[in-house]
């Protein structure tokens, strides 16, 4: 799809070229004329004999056969301009920057179509329309400004908006990040950001090709075709970093579980960049300082050591650190007072290391050896070094470009004085150097970097689930909610126990059941889907009287078909559901139960099919994974087990992909098992 005569052509014409440089058409050309493209460049503009000195052709047709068309002209005459460019000069590539196509209305939408249409009718490849255009080390065919520095191995950058590329680059730039290529796609016509992607998978060179990729993302239409190529990216020596905007929703759905309350597309995503191994990001500032520390060396531990000469910002960065999850670990014993011994007096080495104000660049370094050398609990080393304009800071800034270089451990430069040694930074930035200007935003930047797990994989060997009685059931259900009895069979048959239980229709036999299971039991009724805000659930049920006055009393509520009774067990609540998100396949959400998933909505969620690493990484990230492991004498929950029902859950949706919406609430871990005590399932064929 993405054709030769795109990326690499060997000349190209404006359509819609001038000399006004205010416009599109303009400001294009001047890009363009100023890039590195040595080809024959033509122009269209019947209205001007010749445009920044060169000769212009009044139409189309009069062109010679030509390679790439970049069109700056009303969306209603491209169509036509498209097809003679297509069918008369071989045009194989094309910039659509204008506006007014299927982003605005049905009419445009139409000639989008037709636009498209006529490009893949030859094998050609569209960016746009409505876009800022396309950038690479062959030509910039992008109408603003900056121009990033180019270089093979910078940054490929893909984005939805072009706008919001233009201020993404600006923040990158000034963090002295290059490019490979920009990615413009517009209104994806017919170049997507997951086809751009794909493309960079199929293509990519370990030894010219890009190791950086950025992605503004307002819609994922393809999460699949995303997840394969991001994950194969990744896994190729690859790092990306993404922002998905429009993530509220407005309330949540309207939902009847609490899976469906909390999943949404935006916590689909959230678990769609986790297992591709992306770091998401919130905003600009953040994505460019996630992509300057892609540049560094990766950090492969979780203790970081802060050297500064300033006390402020390195209180900040520990607790950026602290909160994110990273370590400042205390230095100490004999190797740190050998260290204190060549600084100035006042100066401490207890992490943070501070070498005061009137530290030298030689102090620094011998910092930067002794974290290197000396200090096995140190990971990283982030140097915080500004000025206050009275000094110029060049050999502490070549020192750090040094070591940067020579450590094997990676030295971030957190440099905060932009303004009284910008040309120090400047000259810093030009020896090949990213910087980090505010340290709270390093802090919580590389915390997102070290909890981003790597790539999942999906070639593991599934728990063994019974697939022929989980479709008899599937296939015999209708839409809706499943009745007990089916639910039962369902988690069952996927290897997930169930308290013993049984659905009755007169008080007899609810005595009966109940006698059965032994006292005490539950009683619940059937029918409404939320039993609980009905009345229509009892607990610790202890006799037979109070069983037929409970059952009498509950055959009463509105809805109620019948009443089923339980053998009432305890335990630790844990809670599992599934939803099915458009585009995304199934949802699986994990935690504790009860006022954890009611109020305080602590949940891990994941795409199907999570394997055992998957739902143990799940399981570990709750916020009250502490309870889990076991708190202050309580025993823990076997987090294995409580795994395993994960995955069997993963494995029941991938045989079933009907159920739309699912809900084990609670879960009860009890001893070394954990059982089904309550659950729903709806499904939608």
């Amino acid at each position: 799809m993405i054709s030769k005569k795109l990326l690499d052509p060997d000349s190209i014409v404006v359509i819609g070229g001038s000399d006004d440089e205010s416009k599109p058409g303009g400001a294009v050309l001047r890009n363009l004329l100023n890039s590195s493209f040595s080809g024959p460049v033509y122009i269209v503009n019947p209205k001007s004999a010749t445009v920044k000195g060169i000769k212009t052709f009044a139409s189309v047709s009069d062109l010679p056969p030509v390679d790439m068309a970049i069109l700056a002209i009303p969306a209603r005459l491209c169509a036509e301009t498209v097809k003679v460019l297509v069918n008369e000069k071989g045009t194989g590539g094309f910039i659509i920057l204008s506006a007014g196509f299927s982003e605005e209305s049905k009419e445009g939408a139409l000639i989008e179509k037709e636009v498209v249409s006529a490009i893949e009718s030859k094998g050609g490849s569209l960016i746009g329309p409505n876009c800022i255009g396309f950038l690479n080390n062959a030509y910039n065919g992008t109408f603003t400004r900056p121009v990033p520095e180019l270089t093979p191995r910078g940054i490929d950058f893909i984005s939805g908006s072009g706008a919001t590329a233009v201020f993404i680059m600006e923040v990158a730039v000034q963090c002295g990040l290059s490019f490979s290529s920009v990615w413009s796609v517009g209104n994806s016509a017919q170049i997507g950001v997951e086809d751009v992607l794909e493309h960079l998978d199929d293509t990519f060179d370990p030894e010219n090709s890009s190791r950086i990729k950025l992605l503004y993302v307002e819609s994922i239409s393809r999460p699949d075709k995303l997840l394969r190529h991001a994950s194969s990216l990744i896994k190729k020596g690859c790092r990306i970093a993404a922002i998905k905007a429009g993530g509220s929703e407005a309330g949540s759905r309207a939902a009847s579980s609490h899976t469906g309350a909390m999943a949404s597309s935006d916590v689909a995503v959230d678990a769609l960049f986790r297992k591709a191994g992306i770091v998401r990001c919130t905003g600009r500032t953040m994505l460019a300082t996630v992509a300057s520390l892609f540049t560094y060396k990766p950090l492969s531990g979780k203790r970081v050591s802060i050297v500064t000469h300033a006390g402020g910002p390195a209180v900040m960065l520990t607790d950026a650190l602290s909160n994110g999850g990273l370590e400042v670990p205390h230095i100490e014993g004999e190797k740190a007072k050998q260290l204190l011994s060549k600084l100035f007096p006042g100066s401490s080495v207890a992490n943070p290391i501070d070498f005061l104000a009137t530290g030298t660049a030689q102090q620094l370094g011998e910092i930067l050896d002794a974290c290197e050398n000396d200090f096995d609990n140190i990971d990283a080393m982030a140097v915080i070094f500004g000025s206050p304009g009275l000094f110029s800071v060049d050999e502490v800034y070549s020192l750090l470009d040094e070591k940067i270089r020579s450590c094997k451990k990676p030295v971030y430069p957190i440099l905060p004085s932009i303004m009284n040694v910008r040309r120090e930074i400047d000259e810093f930035i030009a020896k090949g150097n990213a910087v980090f200007t505010d340290e709270t935003l390093f802090g919580e930047a590389l915390s997102k970097v070290c909890h981003t797990p790597a790539p999942s994989s999906t070639d593991f060997i599934r728990p063994q689930v019974n697939k022929n009685e989980i479709r008899k059931i599937i296939d015999n259900a209708v839409n809706g909610y499943l009745a007990p009895a089916e639910v039962r069979a369902l988690l069952m048959a996927a290897g997930i126990s169930c308290v013993p239980e049984a659905v009755v229709s007169n008080a007899d036999d609810a005595v009966r059941c109940a006698s059965e299971a032994g006292f005490p039991v539950v009683m619940k009724v059937v029918g409404p889907v939320h039993k609980s805000d009905v009345g229509g659930v009892v607990l610790n049920v202890n006799s037979s009287e109070r069983v037929r006055s409970e059952f009498e009393r509950m055959m009463k509520i509105n809805e109620v078909t019948g009443i089923l009774v339980q053998k009432m067990i305890s335990g630790t609540e844990l809670f599992c559901g599934a939803k099915r998100e458009e585009k995304f396949g199934h949802l699986l959400m994990a935690g504790m139960g009860g006022i954890f998933i009611e109020v305080f909505k602590d949940v891990a969620s994941g795409l199907v099919p999570v394997s055992e690493p998957e739902a143990t990484s799940m399981i570990h990230s709750l916020k009250s994974y502490k309870i889990i492991k076991g708190i202050r004498g309580s025993k823990g929950i076997d987090e294995m087990v409580f795994a395993g029902v994960i995955t069997r859950l993963s494995a029941l949706l991938e045989c079933a992909p009907e159920i739309f919406e699912m809900d084990i609430n609670p879960l009860l871990a009890v001893e070394k098992s954990i059982i089904a005590v309550d659950a729903r399932i709806r499904i939608e064929k």
